[in-house]
């Protein structure tokens, strides 16, 4: 997993959503899975999420700039512990930026920033369900990034959560972008691939990093 003969390619994969493989080289992963796990500590810190119709969630997130909760965001986590939510870091809205440029080969447009992040921890039975990221007012590409094992992530059309799809297998340091025609597409991750992380990063599961524009004012 570690190394292969031939490197995987940047692919697009529906109209404006592109997968960028090993875009984080090993250094920066592990900066900052460091960050995570700061992140994720008490106060507003990783919980698990609950759904209005009584479920759970199997895989537990944090947030950074705004709270999100089934189905709105809030400056405190309502469905936690009701603190403060930790402002978004700028590097991390930074990375946000950087992942736009290297996707689509062009920047974001101009006083358009990162303000919110979604960080999801999957262990090795942890899955999402096909769902759409609408709960924004802006319509700027999400951005994310993945960190340890390696997951099916399944990337869907606007219409439905059923077929077309397509699965693609995000590792650790992958990018996946997606705004434009895709920016409101179904999307979901039907499998963890357990003991795939690169050695050395320290991490069993999978930590996902989600870049959002919220335009909530």
């Amino acid at each position: 997993m570690d190394r292969e003969l031939f490197p995987r390619e940047r692919t697009g994969i529906a109209p404006g959503a592109v997968h960028v493989p090993d875009w984080l080289g090993p250094d920066r992963q592990r900066e900052l899975l460091e960050a995570c796990r700061a992140w994720a500590r008490p106060p507003a810190g990783l919980r698990t999420v609950r759904t209005p119709g009584g479920g759970e969630m199997s895989a537990r997130q944090v947030c950074l700039g705004l709270h999100w909760y089934p189905y709105g965001y809030a400056p405190t986590a309502v469905d936690g512990d009701g603190a403060p939510v930790k402002p978004m870091p700028r590097e991390l809205a930074e990375l946000g930026r950087e992942g736009v440029a290297a996707a689509y080969g062009e920047p974001l447009e101009s006083g358009t920033e990162y303000d919110i992040a979604l960080i999801n921890f999957y262990g090795g039975d942890s899955r999402m369900g096909m769902h759409r990221d609408a709960d924004e007012r802006s319509g700027a590409p999400v951005v994310s990034l993945s960190l340890g094992d390696s997951c099916v992530f399944r990337f869907g059309n606007r219409d439905s959560r059923g077929r077309p799809y397509r699965d693609v297998e995000l590792r650790s340091g992958d990018l996946f972008v997606f705004g434009g025609p895709s920016r409101l597409a179904y999307h979901g991750v039907p499998k963890v691939l357990p003991g795939t992380a690169p050695r050395g990063l320290g991490l069993t599961g999978r930590l996902n990093i989600t870049l959002r524009v919220g335009g909530l004012g």
